[in-house]
């Protein structure tokens, strides 16, 4: 073995960003809710950053103002509070003189105020926390274990685990065996699984859907005998909705099937979608759209809910009281990092105001007639006009929603590709959609149109598309197909 050792120059671009940069990206992205959650975390760590209310405002409007050029910190004016400051500034040395320089990270060590603050925040929080709903794996092992033999419990408690969102199993009977062990038999195993499936919400623990819908038939359901043979034995026909095909093979009228159909509907084929409901977050849009005296579509920053923010001006004049290095070097970090904050939420509003301008302009139809009247509108198309790169308008929409006379929209909703017409007219493929889903509802529910006859009406109102896009369409806006969709 021959071992070499060499020297070697490589030549090489990297693309690095500033944590300033990095920051400003953040905060662009970020929805108004957890925008107004970032400035309370920057609020309760940062000791130089503030709010500023209407009383501040006024005693700042009075009071004489330095003109002295260090004293600006980036075009916003500091606080003039004259209160404290000695014990403030006794409070940073104390923590400077504690904690070593490269400690002063924000809300490294809260004071003890603070913590007590905090404790009394969290207090209240689980003071007036609304109670937590059982979920449906603790619902079932209530029951479970109320009813289950001791010896059959803990595999029951191994097969609710594996129940999905929708209270069916996620693998069948003898994977689950296998993986759990030599401790119990298929057998017992089955028994365990019978008595979940008699357990409350009927139809819990099926492995499919069709033992999900025979679960909750009881002795008592209407057409009780027509439900499980044509659930037990012509599902796949059901599914299809070949029902001619069930009449011949089950014997039942047509009048039967139907009304054995409309039965079916009151049974859930997820029972268990009823726990772990997710919390119904409300929209607060970041914008709104209001029409000037002109009749444009002008842009309006819903900024009321996002506090004012300013450096106090008592830690500016501690530093002119010329502290020890370590105090100095805390208060420069913490008055940098709150004009970063300061500059990025400045960012955002800029930015945002001006992305969501441009989308408005480019859909003022959209604004004036209805969705229907949407326009093919791609980010770099914004991106160009604004004059950013296209991940920034990526970013700016996220999350973000507007208020317009039509109702409050997802920014990213004026976005989308489209085609063009036999006139040459470009249309929106959210326009296309909505045509779609109107041939299909004025249909002819006994002769319904396949997806060739789709693409030969779509061409009458000059959209010309292939088979398989219409198909794909279809598809994805859970229109059936023509055979399932027609009416006997």
């Amino acid at each position: 073995m021959h071992l070499n050792v060499s020297q070697q120059m490589k030549m090489s671009q990297q693309m690095k960003l500033a944590p300033r940069m990095i920051q400003s990206m953040e905060i662009l992205q970020l929805p108004l809710a957890a925008l107004q959650e970032r400035i309370d975390q920057e609020l309760s760590e940062n000791v130089v950053l503030e709010q500023l209310t209407k009383k501040d405002e006024q005693t700042e409007s009075d009071d004489v103002r330095d003109d002295d050029p260090k004293q600006d910190i980036e075009k916003r004016e500091l606080g003039d509070d004259e209160g404290n400051n000695a014990s403030d500034f006794e409070r940073l040395v104390e923590i400077s003189q504690e904690w070593p320089d490269d400690n002063y990270t924000s809300g490294s060590k809260p004071s003890s105020n603070r913590i007590q603050d905090d404790m009394d925040r969290q207090h209240d929080v689980m003071a007036n926390a609304i109670s937590r709903p059982n979920t449906l794996q603790e619902h079932l092992l209530e029951q479970f274990h109320c009813d289950s033999p001791r010896h059959l419990r803990a595999f029951g408690d191994y097969l609710i685990h594996n129940l999905d969102a929708n209270g069916r199993l996620q693998s069948s009977l003898p994977e689950l065996v296998q993986v759990y062990g030599e401790l119990i038999d298929l057998e017992d195993a089955e028994k365990a699984l019978e008595i979940i499936q008699k357990l409350d919400p009927p139809g819990v623990g099926a492995r499919d859907l069709k033992e999900c819908l025979l679960l909750q038939i009881t002795p008592t359901t209407p057409l009780r005998e027509s439900l499980i043979t044509i659930i037990s034995n012509h599902f796949d026909d059901l599914l299809q909705n070949r029902l001619p095909l069930i009449e011949r093979k089950a014997g039942y009228s047509m009048d039967a099937i139907k009304s054995a159909m409309e039965q079916m509907k009151t049974l859930n084929p997820f029972p268990g979608r009823g726990f772990d409901n997710p919390e119904v977050r409300s929209i607060t849009p970041d914008l709104r759209v209001v029409k000037n005296e002109k009749g444009e579509y002008i842009i309006e920053l819903i900024d009321e809910y996002i506090p004012e923010l300013r450096i106090n001006r008592r830690y500016i004049k501690m530093l002119e009281a010329n502290p020890d290095e370590a105090t100095k070097e805390f208060i420069k970090r913490k008055v940098e990092s709150a004009k970063w904050l300061i500059d990025s939420i400045e960012q955002r509003y800029n930015t945002l105001r001006k992305v969501a301008q441009t989308i408005v302009n480019e859909q003022t139809e959209f604004l004036e007639y209805g969705p229907e009247h949407i326009r093919p509108l791609k980010m770099q198309d914004v991106a160009d006009v604004v004059k950013v790169h296209v991940t920034t308008v990526s970013r700016a929409v996220d999350d973000k929603h507007i208020a317009t006379p039509r109702g409050i929209f997802p920014l990213k909703r004026f976005f989308g590709g489209g085609t063009t017409t036999e006139d040459g007219e470009e249309v929106a493929w959210e326009n296309i959609r909505l045509k779609l889903k109107e041939i299909v509802d004025n249909e002819d529910k006994a002769k319904p149109l396949s997806d060739d006859a789709l693409v030969k009406e779509l061409a009458t109102h000059g959209i010309t598309l292939a088979r398989r896009t219409v198909t794909k369409y279809r598809k994805a806006m859970s229109i059936p197909s023509s055979r399932q969709r027609r009416e006997y």
